[in-house]
């Protein structure tokens, strides 16, 4: 196998990681995961991904695992050094803003000197190669909620037409609460940003909003929307932390994120960002997604109310996607939101049997 083919994804039994891993190999390529099923140490139980991990080595020929922390520069450099892989998808990171709180060093050496660790690593013995690093809209701290907002039936939404379509990639990231998540993804979204404007490198920094699908190990602090299908399922209670239940998010299936990261690296730039989620259409509430999920599970949602929202969270955040429909025309969202839920559901019904 030519090194042309030679795709590295770290995070690689994550929901992004994983849906990658399997889109890839489709087209060709050796995919090299990097994972050490650090989900289950900052979740317990409930976030382990070995599942997934097991799913990539019993279906996927062409992919090989990698017991990494991307924590371990040496070992790092030397993996890259190896394969001098065509293309990186660095997905790995401690993903919730609540436990960052708990853990602040392992959430920083994760989600920032981790991502370092891979730059430097692919500067050295990859330069031409297109990074794609997963942000998050997190960066933004809490400036979404100083957007003038009108309250509706069910949701929150903006009320100046300046945001529409959402939030654009120029929105600013200063001066506003992120939580110690956002603040280590930022500055790793800015590391990002730098080694493609200072050395020229082929890198991206895609700030999600809602990224889901089947394959997530969706808990509480992390992974609403697969969570919240798993309490529906599972007869549990779901806890909303306040805004009415009107808090609103993008959602965006993880098939579609592979398929944007494909347009990147097929047609890379140096130093971008994009604000990558499902945009107004595949938007929407707690309480618009409780109804969703029981129209399709046949279950009503239990779920009790908290006051107190959560430290930075968003009010309403959805992606303006037209910076990412105008560099790259041929990529839309695909999935949406009903089917996005209705293979959640289906996923958790098999594992729910499975067990």
């Amino acid at each position: 196998m030519k090194a042309s083919k030679v795709l590295l994804v770290t995070g690689s039994s994550g929901l992004i990681g994983s849906e990658v891993c399997a889109y890839f190999t489709q087209l060709d390529y050796t995919v090299h995961g990097v994972d050490n099923n650090q989900r289950a140490v900052f979740f317990g139980p409930a976030g382990d991904t070995r599942w997934n991990q097991r799913r990539l080595e019993q279906t996927l020929a062409n992919f090989r695992h990698h017991e990494m922390d991307i924590r371990d520069r040496a070992g790092l450099d030397k993996l890259l050094s190896d394969l001098r892989p065509a293309a990186i998808v660095h997905a790995a990171a401690q993903p919730s803003h609540d436990r960052a709180a708990d853990i602040p060093y392992d959430d920083f050496d994760v989600n920032a000197v981790g991502t370092l660790n891979l730059l430097v690593a692919a500067r050295r013995h990859c330069p031409e190669s297109p990074f794609v690093y997963l942000s998050t809209n997190k960066v933004y701290g809490d400036r979404p909620n100083t957007i003038p907002l009108k309250e509706l039936a069910t949701r929150w939404d903006y009320d100046d037409p300046a945001y529409a379509n959402g939030i654009p990639e120029s929105f600013s990231i200063d001066q506003s609460k992120h939580s110690l998540f956002g603040a280590s993804k930022a500055a790793a979204d800015i590391l990002t940003q730098e080694y493609g404007r200072y050395f020229n490198l082929p890198t991206c920094c895609l700030r999600g909003g809602c990224l889901t699908g089947p394959n997530h190990s969706g808990v509480e602090l992390h992974g609403f929307l697969s969570y919240l299908v798993k309490c529906n399922i599972e007869d549990k209670e779901y806890r909303i932390f306040g805004y009415k239940g009107k808090q609103v998010r993008d959602n965006i299936h993880a098939e579609d994120v592979a398929r944007f990261i494909h347009a990147f690296i097929s047609s890379p730039r140096a130093g971008e960002v994009y604000n990558l989620g499902g945009g107004r259409d595949n938007s929407c509430s707690l309480l618009e997604a409780f109804t969703l999920t029981q129209e399709i599970t046949g279950r009503p949602q239990k779920y009790t109310y908290l006051e107190q929202p959560r430290v930075g969270d968003h009010i309403c955040y959805y992606s303006d996607l037209r910076k990412m429909k105008t560099h790259y025309p041929k990529w839309s969202i695909t999935k949406s939101l009903r089917q996005t839920i209705q293979e959640i559901v289906a996923a958790w019904r098999q594992r729910e049997a499975a067990s």
